[in-house]
């Protein structure tokens, strides 16, 4: 038995990419010491998906929500439908993911349109947000510090961090989580090592967002949720501590967010 336990608080699973050796990805986790993993959602097509992996591999929750790139797609009745996906599901255990992407899309006002009827149910709901942020820092601060003052903001986590230590602080003092992806591993990735060597212990995630950005030494290659070993490696390092502790408080933090063994969570009506 490993000592560790891990929790890859960001991936993708459904895609055609996994479809030949699920299983054996599902044993590389397992032999990693991998204990939970969080299936995000891009668009409402996928949650019938995301539904069936959860109930094959016990170890798989999810998020249901439209990611931003995907803003051009959303409806009127989205709201209503991702309120039902939750209400059928309790490996459901966040809304995204959801934010603002202006480094691929100049659609501003469609993404900020499908991004607060989302942010507006997670809080209804109690549930926290998984924020997809890229060339957006600015405005998705405003959003939240607007929100924040109604009273009517969100918990949640800025996913896959690439942002600076001063917009990581304004995330942090708005109550947020922050996830580090393999992109943390990159040598040239200055920032996002500064961000993680001072993040306070209580207030960081690992992720994969397989099958993308793959961590070194596995850059370049399929990305997958054993690598988020390799995540908490490189942390271990930068904050000069035991691979032992990381995986704990990065595990520890992922449960006090997204609440996975709460079987009955409040969700509203």
């Amino acid at each position: 038995m490993r000592d560790i336990e891990l929790i890859d608080s960001h991936c993708h699973l459904i895609f055609e990419n996994f479809e030949q050796d699920l299983e054996d990805v599902v044993s590389r986790w397992r032999s990693r010491g991998v204990k939970k993993l969080l299936h995000a959602c891009c668009e409402l097509s996928e949650i019938p998906k995301l539904k069936k992996i959860s109930q094959e591999f016990d170890e798989i929750y999810y998020s249901v929500g439209l990611h931003p790139l995907e803003a051009h797609k959303w409806e009127r009745n989205y709201k209503s439908l991702l309120h039902n996906a939750v209400q059928e599901d309790n490996r459901v255990v966040a809304i995204g993911e959801l934010g603002l992407d202006f480094f691929k899309s100049e659609n501003k006002k469609k993404q900020i349109d499908a991004l607060m009827p989302q942010m507006e149910l997670a809080f209804e709901l109690n549930l926290p947000v998984i924020i997809h942020c890229r060339d957006a820092a600015n405005v998705m601060i405003n959003i939240c510090s607007n929100l924040n003052k109604k009273g009517r903001c969100p918990r949640g986590v800025l996913h896959c961090w690439t942002g600076t230590p001063n917009e990581m602080k304004q995330f942090l003092d708005l109550g947020f989580y922050i996830s580090f992806s393999g992109i943390v591993t990159f040598p040239k990735a200055h920032e996002i090592h500064e961000c993680a060597k001072i993040v306070p212990c209580d207030r960081y995630l690992i992720e994969t967002d397989s099958p993308f950005l793959a961590p070194v030494p596995h850059r370049g290659k399929r990305n997958e949720p054993a690598f988020v070993e390799n995540v908490a490696n490189f942390l271990s390092k930068l904050r000069s501590t035991e691979l032992i502790n990381i995986a704990a408080e990065s595990s520890r933090n992922a449960e006090d967010l997204f609440k996975f063994n709460l079987i009955n969570r409040l969700k509203g009506c």
